[in-house]
């Protein structure tokens, strides 16, 4: 057995169940995601409900209650509260090829942002994501646009990026220039005019401030309980420009076309001393 903490909005969600998935495929073992962050981490909620994932939800003997290299997490695990699994712990952002190699009974505390960790098992990856549900009528009439058209997305994240001190500190925001940039070079290389999706947390301000000389639909009728939603729209789209966030990140990667263009940002932290050089997937443009 695999365990997997989920913890996070639902990009870092996606990350870490894919990263568990993969590992219990290889070694033939099934995975079950520990839910216990979410009784106290009250930023997000849990959004993997929404897909059609193969994971079970750890029972109390099967999770890591907070900190267990703490003393009050060693005494909890000494008294058989806590899991007997081993723990490994994401070492850093980097990829980690050691974890591909681990073995089964292990508990899995990372964020995992690499597709390195489950790129042989992509296809499997894109089927688990499938929403469970139909779309609405108002999503429905937007695929039928998405699908008309040379469609490309383009996600521009703020929120939290722009409202929290110390988020902005570690991710800071993309620029204007750099989605006019990253939409003049896909132009660029298309034989059809472009049509643009636009989706972001803050549609208000993009409203008033993206001007781009192509048309435009921006995406507003999804709220936080239904942005799921959100990454269906964006993976039907050709194209996509994403933001530094793995929200975005996932909109693009569930496209399987291996014609699709992506642009994604040249540095993926505004914290220099974080490394970003395993998150973007091989064959992405940065700009």
């Amino acid at each position: 057995m695999i365990v997997v903490r989920i913890v996070g909005g639902l990009g870092n969600q996606m990350f870490q169940y894919a990263a568990g998935r993969a590992l219990s495929l290889r070694l033939g073992v099934p995975l079950k995601i520990d839910l216990s962050a979410y009784e106290s981490y009250t930023l997000r909620t849990y959004g993997l409900s929404h897909f059609d994932i193969s994971a079970e939800v750890a029972d109390m003997g099967e999770r890591v209650e907070g900190n267990s290299l703490s003393l009050m997490g060693r005494i909890r695990r000494r008294l058989g509260l806590g899991t007997h699994l081993a723990i490994y712990r994401e070492k850093g952002l980097e990829f980690d090829p050691l974890m591909l190699r681990l073995a089964d009974g292990t508990y899995l505390d990372g964020y995992w942002q690499s597709e390195r960790y489950f790129k042989d098992i992509a296809d499997r990856i894109r089927k688990d994501f499938t929403i469970r549900s139909a779309p609405s009528e108002q999503n429905e009439f937007t695929l039928k646009q998405i699908m008309s058209t040379e469609a490309v997305s383009i996600h521009i994240r703020r929120g939290d990026y722009i409202s929290d001190s110390k988020t902005n500190s570690v991710h800071g925001v993309c620029e204007l220039g750099y989605y006019q940039s990253a939409m003049d070079l896909i132009a660029r290389q298309l034989s059809q005019p472009p049509h643009v999706f636009v989706f972001s947390d803050d549609p208000v301000w993009v409203h008033k401030n993206l001007n781009l000389k192509h048309p435009m639909t921006f995406i507003t009728h999804n709220d936080a309980n239904s942005h799921y939603e959100d990454l269906r729209l964006m993976s039907a789209c050709k194209h996509h420009i994403i933001a530094n966030s793995s929200f975005s990140w996932w909109g693009a990667w569930l496209n399987p076309s291996p014609k699709k263009l992506v642009v994604a940002p040249k540095r993926w932290f505004k914290n220099q001393k974080l490394s970003d050089r395993d998150i973007v997937p091989t064959g992405w443009t940065r700009l």
